[in-house]
């Protein structure tokens, strides 16, 4: 793993500067402490931090072809590798190494833009073509590794990290408020904005191709579920395993020390089963727990340890919350208020010390239906079926309206949430059940000036393209793509990339092997969720293999206790951060109070709120404040 920059001087043709391009690398060398490279031809610069993995000796960067027309410089890891070159052999090309870097410059000549869809793997790679004078810039196909770039018409300055990008004297930090809108719904800021409104964020499954007569931006893949097949159950669970361990299998290939992360979840458990039977020894794995039994998941890691002999590591971790925060702050670059980044931080700590590599479970709940809010959408849409969304609307609307907020009582009796969906439409729904602040809340958060330059902005709109482009009209498959292409995309793999970066880790995931999730794709919505059980067809493929009460216990999430932080740990850190500065034009001050004296009374919790609160204030103060 790796962190890449680059400048592009197109239209001026100003040269790089060597010292500007050394301290943009300098930046990310958490993401590649073992070597550094740099090329320089006038008005381009490549720069590059490496975390060696495979051909350690060999795969120095940035790369170039025998006379110097190609150079690429590239994060992440290629797993056909081997395929391509002995393909690319086959078609005269000679290579001096055995490095994956080295396969992307000959397909690069071969294949020209085409060469991203020969990739299996994840990746965010730029390519100088001397020849033409042309900067490419891709990313891999639903996001592992990121890229942001900087265009402003006349040069193009791009990073694995925002905060390479800042080190450019004179890049406007002007925020988007459109990003801003977003946060506060999705507690994360989704592709291609960021942040601030100069920088932007590479789609997955899309290249950047830059000159001085040409910026276009090509999507080379997407998922489709149009397409079903009609298996038997045990059709499937064999076709899924057969491709399950190939996934696993191609990412094991490794010069270091290679592990996985063990939560005791199905998925984590699942990779570390088919590790252990294709390495035909002992696999290193890593766990974290905590004091709080409603937050430890450590019984459930040991059952796996124990069925397959791991190599174990296990921590207990007390989170030092407000020490690890601004630390956090740095590594996110941007809002980001999802509070799993904690415990995958430290298990990614614990994990480290042990392997340089670790595989992971992500992926598993998108394409297998794993959680629980997709039964509750599935459950919602049966019964909008029954009424127009012209009568839901005016009756639901109202019922929602009059019932009561009660966070505090059973399920059963927490309607309000219910009859607001019930009075949309399917997609208005979902966004919904992953939004943090709801709208009409969120419209009380906003400081007036910036509705008014928000004029009508409504966040749903990220949501709506995605349902709208899926090539499905399945309700279930519809808000896998959304997730997919969002929350997966800039929430999830975005919080592994810099919590393992953080400690100069990879994180492999073989259920985001794009192949396997091709595959997936074409089960049908009722082998996936079958009433209330996620995840159904993986589970009968995986029986026998792992433990049955992995697979039947309730799900998890990676989560830390912040309602109890907020009432004392983090209380009074959080109020001083959270409340200062007092006016800023950006946030209502008395809305902020509304929030804080309801979690502080414990009638309601409002942990995720506060949370998302302190996170923008923390980012304010790193990277909008003079230093």
């Amino acid at each position: 793993m790796c962190g890449i920059c680059g400048i592009y001087n197109f239209k001026t043709d100003q040269p790089v500067s060597r010292d500007l391009l050394k301290a943009m690398a300098d930046t990310l060398i958490h993401r590649g402490p073992d070597e550094e490279g740099v090329y320089i031809s006038g008005s381009l610069g490549l720069g590059h931090r490496r975390l060696s993995i495979i051909d350690l000796g060999g795969g120095h960067q940035p790369m170039t072809n025998e006379d110097q027309t190609v150079w690429v410089v590239f994060n992440g890891e290629i797993y056909n590798f081997g395929e391509l070159q002995d393909g690319l052999v086959q078609k005269g090309h000679i290579f001096k190494t055995r490095s994956d870097t080295e396969v992307i410059v000959h397909l690069y000549e071969e294949y020209g833009e085409r060469c991203f869809q020969y990739l299996r793997g994840m990746f965010a790679i730029a390519i100088w073509d001397a020849r033409n004078r042309k900067l490419l810039l891709a990313r891999d196909r639903v996001g592992k590794k990121p890229l942001f770039y900087f265009y402003d018409g006349s040069r193009i300055i791009f990073a694995s990290e925002m905060k390479a990008i800042l080190k450019v004297p004179g890049i406007p930090r002007e925020l988007d408020l459109e990003a801003l809108s977003d946060y506060f719904s999705l507690l994360y800021i989704p592709a291609p904005k960021s942040i601030f409104k100069q920088v932007r964020k590479l789609r997955p499954a899309h290249y950047l191709v830059i000159s001085d007569q040409d910026f276009r931006e090509v999507e080379y893949w997407d998922i489709g579920f149009a397409r079903t097949l009609e298996l038997s159950e045990e059709e499937w669970c064999a076709r899924l395993l057969d491709a399950y361990r190939e996934a696993v299998r191609i990412r094991l290939i490794s010069d270091v020390p290679l592990g996985a992360f063990l939560s005791g979840g199905i998925d984590s458990s699942s990779v570390v089963a088919l590790m252990s039977e294709l390495m035909g020894g002992p696999v290193m794995t890593s766990s974290i727990g905590f004091d709080e039994e409603e937050f430890n998941e450590l019984d459930y890691a040991r059952l796996v340890v124990s069925r397959f002999n791991t190599d174990h590591h296990e921590e207990i971790v007390r989170p030092d919350a407000a020490g690890i925060l601004k630390k956090l702050t740095w590594h996110y670059d941007e809002p980001f208020a999802d509070s799993s980044a904690i415990p995958t931080y430290y298990v990614s700590k614990v994990a480290r010390k042990q392997v340089t590599v670790a595989l992971s479970g992500d992926g598993g709940d998108e394409n297998f239906a794993g959680y629980r809010r997709y039964y509750f959408d599935q459950r919602e849409n049966r019964l909008r079926a029954f009424l127009p969304l012209s009568i839901r609307r005016p009756i639901f609307g109202t019922l929602a309206a009059v019932y009561p907020k009660a966070d505090w009582a059973p399920r059963i009796f927490r309607g309000k949430a219910t009859f607001e969906s019930l009075a949309c439409s399917p997609i208005e729904g979902y966004f919904l059940s992953m939004s943090a602040f709801r709208p009409a809340f969120k419209e009380r958060l906003l400081h007036q000036e910036v509705k008014r330059e928000l004029a009508g902005y409504d966040s749903l709109e990220v949501f709506r393209y995605y349902y709208e482009k899926a090539d499905t009209q399945d309700p279930l498959s519809r808000i896998q793509y959304v997730d997919i292409k969002t929350y997966l995309t800039d929430d999830i793999l975005v919080k592994v990339d810099r919590a393992s970066m953080a400690n100069s880790l990879e994180v492999r995931a073989p259920i985001l092997d794009h192949k396997f999730m091709e595959l997936a794709a074409t089960i049908p919505s009722s082998l996936k969720l079958r009433g209330r059980t996620g995840k159904y067809i993986l589970k009968k493929a995986l029986t026998g293999i792992v433990p049955e009460e992995i697979l039947t216990r309730r799900k998890m999430g990676f989560a830390v206790p912040l309602a109890r932080w907020f009432r004392n740990e983090l209380k009074d850190m959080a109020y001083e951060v959270i409340f200062t500065p007092s006016e800023d034009g950006l946030l209502d001050k008395s809305t902020i109070q509304q929030i804080w004296k309801q979690h502080q009374s414990n009638l309601r919790d409002r942990s995720t709120e506060l949370w998302a609160l302190l996170m923008f204030r923390m980012w304010q103060r790193e990277f909008m404040t003079e230093k």
